[in-house]
């Protein structure tokens, strides 16, 4: 017991660490889902980056936490807030944006297993640097993910000068930013312009068979561009076949990505001039869902990403990283819809 005097220590435990934070920006959408059930009538429930947050939400390791940096319309606003309230891994500040423009939606028809068409309607309007600028000081980011949900979110010139401003390791799923909407909503495939610039604005890369076709003619094609550009990994996912891999000379991990400098051009061995070395490439395989019959391919992308990157953030290499994605992707499968989700692919009881 202590007496007080001048030679007694007070041990005190240390302050709790602060959590590191990942940036999300996206769209949130309400899904209207045709031909996903047996069932004549249709689903209608969140997506959209809604299965990207369930993603993080299972997969970040304890000292990470989410911050949303996502506008939703205010006619569906308390909803989407009431659903992120529902997330472990969601920051104590997280805040959605409430904008006064009907939030999107999209009527989704599947065709087969991988394949649907989409309609969209809503209008939630993407950032301007002018805008986006003190959210993202505010935010105080160790590393950012986005997906391109609407396929408007963030222009060409906003994602350069997000890489300018920010040093931090940067994710980004392509999606909609290749595709098109018609005047009567339908989402159509089309080339995405200035693909090495969009590429130089990314450290990981992720992007489907479909979206990597309007980019460039193969996988090597598309991986020689965005090395050159500066991007570190190029991921493929390939649906049921898994997924395949393209990373720059000796970077296995996020920690091995050279460091870039106040512009944001990355530094050392590797930068504008392209890539020195010899590239790594690599297929990893999928794994089957465990079930039986059709399952619910909805937001599998999403959550691989999700999962891709978190792992990346842990500390995995890229071929571990993207295991684990793969691990996701076929439980979600197993999964309908996004409430719930962050739980089931952590293997905890959900109403499905």
């Amino acid at each position: 017991m202590s007496d007080g005097g001048p030679d007694d220590v007070t041990v005190r435990a240390p302050p709790p660490r602060a959590r590191r934070r990942v940036g999300v920006i996206g769209s949130m959408c309400w899904d209207v889902i045709h031909g996903r059930d047996i069932r004549a009538v249709p689903i209608e429930e969140w997506g959209g980056i809604s299965y990207s947050l369930s993603g993080l939400d299972a997969a970040l390791s304890d000292d990470w936490e989410i911050v949303p940096i996502i506008k939703v319309g205010d006619d569906l606003v308390d909803k989407a807030r009431a659903y992120i309230r529902t997330m472990r891994r969601m920051a104590p500040d997280a805040a959605l944006i409430a904008v006064p423009y009907p939030n999107n939606r999209v009527e989704l028809r599947y065709l087969d297993d991988e394949r649907r068409s989409e309609h969209l309607s809503g209008g939630v309007p993407g950032w301007t640097w002018l805008g986006l600028k003190p959210v993202l000081d505010a935010a105080r980011l160790d590393a950012l993910y986005i997906n391109f949900l609407s396929g408007w979110e963030l222009d060409l010139e906003t994602t350069q000068l997000i890489r300018a401003h920010f040093d931090g390791p940067i994710y980004c799923d392509l999606h909609m930013l290749i595709m098109a909407v018609q005047p009567d909503g339908l989402r159509v495939p089309r080339p995405l312009p200035d693909v090495a610039a969009w590429c130089s604005c990314f450290d990981v890369l992720q992007v489907n068979e479909d979206e990597m076709q309007m980019m460039a003619p193969d996988p090597m094609a598309l991986a020689a561009t965005a090395m050159a550009a500066g991007c570190s990994c190029l991921c493929v996912t390939l649906g049921k076949r898994g997924a395949v891999y393209v990373a720059a000379p000796n970077v296995e991990r996020l920690r091995d990505i050279p460091p870039r400098d106040v512009s944001g051009v990355m530094t050392g061995s590797r930068g504008s001039a392209g890539t020195l070395g010899t590239v790594r490439t690599g297929l990893i395989p999928s794994v089957p869902p465990r079930i039986d019959g059709p399952g619910d391919p909805t937001g599998c992308g999403d959550v691989w990403g999700a999962t891709h990157f978190s792992r990346l953030l842990a500390g995995d290499n890229f071929t571990d990283a993207i295991a684990a994605a793969n691990r996701a992707a076929s439980r979600n499968v197993e999964h309908r819809g996004a409430s719930g989700l962050s739980n089931h692919l952590r293997g905890e009881l959900s109403a499905s």
